[in-house]
């Protein structure tokens, strides 16, 4: 068993494991309990009342958080010529075709979001096995395939996020950082949250937010109330 640190004792000391937090003491809280030596990721998981093995309970979304993510997000911008000036002056970090295709194709990938054209598609289909895996094929349902190259992946640089509910219910996303004040943590909490509730699949009968938690690298996890409107 791994030996449990002084400063991960004092941080489970802070979270009464029994009480129910409302979003904004958790926003606080979570704070608090950050005590690594890093800026620690402030996480959410979001357990639904939903089947994920039905394709009409599929959840699945995107959301900007209003204080972005905290978090320098690499983007790739595959685009013909004429567009890439437009996903230069956006902020993306790479842009082209052919040689980042190529390069891919070898098994380069070095980025966090692939923004790319509906009639670039064709050429990234035999590139599935590489990008699939890794969570980088884009897709027109979360913004990432589009004409608006530009507002495209200043959206992504701007902290939208894309989530989906996984095989046992669960949504995970990272929602900011722990130097991020309280406020902003919320703010961001609650935009996530919001666009989730109003996911909710029609068929899905019962209880829909089942529980909510809240927490930072490898601190204890923080129960918060799931009567969220």
């Amino acid at each position: 068993m791994a030996r449990i640190t002084k400063k991960q004792k004092e941080a489970r000391s802070k979270v009464d494991p029994k009480k129910i937090y409302s979003l904004k003491e958790a926003s606080s809280l979570v704070k608090e309990i950050a005590n690594t030596k890093f800026d620690a990721s402030i996480d959410m998981a979001i357990r639904l009342g939903v089947d994920p093995k039905k394709a009409n309970q599929m959840v699945r979304g995107v959301v900007t958080l209003p204080n972005g993510t905290g978090k320098n997000i690499r983007v790739l911008a595959l685009v013909t010529p004429d567009k890439e000036a437009d996903a230069k002056e956006s902020g993306a970090d790479f842009v082209g075709l052919d040689e980042y295709l190529q390069k891919i194709k070898s098994g380069w990938t070095d980025v966090d979001v692939i923004v790319t054209m509906p009639s670039i598609m064709g050429k990234l289909g035999p590139l599935g096995r590489v990008l699939g895996p890794r969570g980088l094929m884009p897709n027109p349902k979360t913004g990432t395939v589009t004409m608006d190259i530009k507002k495209a992946v200043a959206d992504v640089k701007g902290g939208k996020i894309d989530f989906k509910v996984d095989k046992t219910g669960i949504i995970h996303a990272a929602i900011g950082k722990a130097s991020f004040a309280a406020e902003k943590i919320y703010e961001n909490a609650d935009e996530l949250l919001k666009t989730i509730i109003k996911l909710k699949p029609s068929t899905t009968k019962g209880v829909y937010v089942k529980s909510v938690f809240m927490s930072s690298t490898m601190s204890p996890s923080i129960s918060i109330d799931t009567k969220l409107g």
